[in-house]
């Protein structure tokens, strides 16, 4: 695995965002019959939230992003935005960035996870070896959750 780092997003962090979401999501959308090249890059500007994004680099390079953002009563977190370079993707590094955004999620005592992935993504795998299950889907997305038991919780 590829030393990693994660550092907190600020908003001059969001045109790369948007294209690497553009890139990532492409082949997903395309087979779903929903790519638009400028929907795609404008729905990451409409919500960032640099506050709740972090910024993964490899070797001091912009490699990819993820946001972990309560949700309005404060009850779980939502995982968005998670982007990994094509070219770094199944290294390791996305299932090392999770594993310390859920371990952190642990320790403060956030028992509740929640994402949604495109159906079909490759991602899905990812995240279900993270311990996250299918709550809903519809033909377009898979809603997932990651619930921790009480007496799991740090």
């Amino acid at each position: 695995m590829a030393d990693w780092e994660i550092r907190p997003a600020s908003a001059a962090d969001v045109e790369a965002i948007a294209e690497l979401r553009a890139v990532v999501l492409r082949g997903d959308l395309e087979r779903l019959g929903r790519y638009d090249a400028r929907r795609v890059r404008q729905r990451l500007r409409d919500g960032f939230e640099p506050g709740c994004t972090w910024v993964i680099e490899v070797g001091d390079e912009f490699a990819g992003c993820v946001a972990l953002r309560p949700d309005a009563d404060a009850r779980c977190h939502w995982l968005e935005h998670f982007y990994l370079a094509p070219r770094l993707q199944g290294a390791g590094i996305g299932s090392g960035v999770l594993r310390e955004l859920l371990e952190r999620c642990d320790r403060d005592g956030v028992r509740v996870v929640r994402l949604n992935v495109l159906q079909g993504s490759p991602a899905r795998r990812l995240y279900e070896r993270h311990g996250f299950t299918v709550e809903t889907e519809d033909r377009v997305d898979v809603f997932m959750v990651r619930e921790v038991p009480a007496t799991r919780s740090a």
